[in-house]
This record gives structure tokens, sequence and C-alpha cells, in this order.
């Protein structure tokens, strides 16, 4: 059983017109029952002066697909959620190609979320950790 709410790839790829995950290439690939997936280019929008993936741009791929996945499990006419801390350790550098996060929960209460989400590249080697803690707020 999914601790999701029904919703489609379109609706939810639609969340990020005219945000920074859509300036900076997010898209959201795969909803399964406890966990979603997405992807982020690594180009000249997300890479550092040394040519290598930001650590931002991993932050903000794991609290795009974090922030989403917990949004996913509210009735969004009742609640939303907002980030309240995020952390990444980065464990391997990449230069170009794709990185794929999976969000998968820790804990979904009545007022916080945890999420953890891996960062891999397109061998399946991690590039970052994250985890992001999510305030459940009421309408």
């Amino acid at each position: 059983m999914s601790i999701f709410r029904e919703t489609t790839l379109d609706f939810v790829n639609g969340l990020s017109k005219n945000t920074m995950a859509e300036q900076i290439g997010i898209e959201i690939t795969e909803i399964g029952d406890n966990y979603l997936k997405g992807r982020m280019p690594v180009d000249k929008r997300t890479v550092q002066p040394y040519g290598i993936l930001h650590g931002g741009a991993s932050a903000a791929l794991a609290e795009t697909l974090g922030s989403i996945a917990g949004t996913m499990t509210l009735d969004p006419a009742k609640e939303y959620c907002v980030g309240m801390e995020i952390n990444a350790n980065h464990i391997r550098s990449i230069r170009s190609g794709f990185v794929y996060g999976t969000a998968t929960p820790i804990h979904v209460g009545r007022t916080s979320q945890v999420w953890e989400i891996r960062i891999e590249d397109e061998g399946q080697r991690l590039v970052c950790i994250s985890r992001l803690t999510l305030a459940v707020l009421k309408r």
C-alpha cells in the first residue's frame, strides 16, 4: 500500500514550473509505494567552477525530492510542508551526465517528517547522501 496520495508524474512535474527546480533541470521520474525518484543534469547550470557537481545543486535536488514526497503524503487542502533542516554529505564528484535521487521516508508524523535522499551517478555509485527534516503545517 502506498504512503502517497494518488497523483501522476505530469502533475508532480508541473509543480516545478517557474521554480528553481525547473531552472536547473530537475525532473521527477518515478513514484513508488514509499519512494520518489528524480534526476538532475550535471551541466553548466549545476556545476561549480572546477567543473564538478555543485554541492548546493545536490542539496537542491535532495530538498526538492524530499519536499515533494512529503507533500504527497498530506491532504493539500488541510496541510503543507516546508523544510526545517537539510544535511548533505558529498561522497563522490561527477562532471557530466545525470545524477539520480531517491527519497525514502524515515519518519512521517503529524507535525514533522524526516526523509533520506540518496543521490547516485549513472553507474549507481553514491554521490551524495542527504537527510531532510520537514515541518508539517496547517493551512
